[in-house]
């Protein structure tokens, strides 16, 4: 790991909060979060996102969430604090271009991106304490709906997941702006990508399908490297819809469609290991969205059908699944994000 990823790993603390982006209103949703589970549900907040929740995100210093939505302004952010949501941020001067499917600030929080479904599928924004000033397009627009996106970890280089149309993943340099997209990778993606996520080190990238193998992973050195070898044991069903990396790399998750268990996680060590046992009690539909908590020790998995959230304590494999929140989230959980 490269001395930032270190510093990171060693700063780490517990979760605090545990929030979800959800398909029904209020479309987002809240909770405190300690190492014995759910507290009670922060307030919504007094203007709401206007439509499905699609991707939340939180700025790296906390003090701020936004989730990406489906109808006018598409996003929508708040300032936050212990007490919760507070008044809603002034919306971009140029909104997105359509239905937002993704939101993340970058690592230092002064750039605010979001992709969405139609032309021009990506919009990066400065931020300061607010939505500043849209950055100019890249040269090269996303081939598709971005349908997820990632930050490399120091902020240089931005991925989005596109839909339909190849290569399905690109990367662009970022510098105060978007620099070249970097060459396509050489082993294509054969069907949509869903989402992608650059490993916490930054040496790997992967990113999640919608047909088989459902979970690609490709070496990363200033563009894409060779594609690692399938795993094993790969999803039991169709649609990879998301994927996330345990914060020390050592674990990487995908959450797929309606098959039984929706939920796979391997080891990780230069490629796939062998899968690690299923949780006891698997969540209830397809799996949407994942997210590891901050110091590892916990997975949240949004999914359709009630409880639409179940969340399992993690050390090298599945405990036993967490008590539901007292109030559940209000639908499909799209979205799922610790800090």
């Amino acid at each position: 790991m490269n001395i930032l990823g270190v510093i990171a790993s060693s700063f780490r603390l517990a979760a605090q909060y545990l929030a979800v982006a959800t398909g029904s209103s209020p479309y987002v949703t809240v909770y405190p979060w300690t190492s014995t589970g759910f507290g009670t549900k922060f307030s919504d907040p007094a203007t709401t996102p206007t439509g499905t929740g699609f991707g939340i995100a939180f700025t790296p210093s906390n003090n701020a969430i936004a989730v990406a939505h489906a109808t006018s302004p598409f996003v929508s952010a708040y300032p936050w604090s212990a007490s919760g949501f507070g008044t809603k941020y002034s919306d971009p001067a140029t909104l997105p271009s359509g239905t937002s499917l993704a939101v993340q600030w970058n690592n230092s929080g002064d750039v605010i991106a979001v992709g969405d479904n139609n032309s021009r599928f990506i919009t990066a924004y400065a931020w300061s304490s607010g939505f500043g000033s849209k950055y100019a397009d890249p040269a090269s627009l996303p081939a598709d709906a971005v349908r997820n996106l990632d930050w490399y970890y120091n902020g240089t280089a931005l991925a989005v997941s596109t839909t339909d149309s190849a290569p399905r993943a690109e990367v662009y340099a970022w510098s105060a702006g978007f620099g070249t997209k970097y060459a396509n990778p050489a082993s294509a993606l054969g069907s949509n990508g869903q989402d992608v996520k650059f490993s916490n080190a930054g040496d790997n990238i992967a990113v999640a399908t919608s047909l088989t193998p459902w979970i690609n992973a490709y070496a990363w050195s200033s563009g894409w490297g060779t594609k690692y070898s399938n795993p094993a044991t790969l999803p039991a069903g169709n649609d990879g819809y998301c994927v996330a990396w345990s914060p020390n790399d050592a674990d990487i998750a995908i959450g797929y469609g309606a098959t039984s268990p929706r939920l796979n996680v391997y080891p990780w060590s230069s490629g796939f290991g062998t899968k690690y046992a299923n949780p006891g009690t698997v969540p209830t539909n397809e799996v949407r969205s994942v997210s590891f908590s901050k110091n590892g020790d916990a997975i949240a998995a949004g999914h359709e059908s009630s409880p639409n959230l179940s969340v399992y304590p993690w050390s090298a494999g599945f405990g036993t699944k967490y008590a539901n929140p007292a109030t559940l989230p209000s639908g499909t959980s799209l979205g799922v994000a610790f800090v």
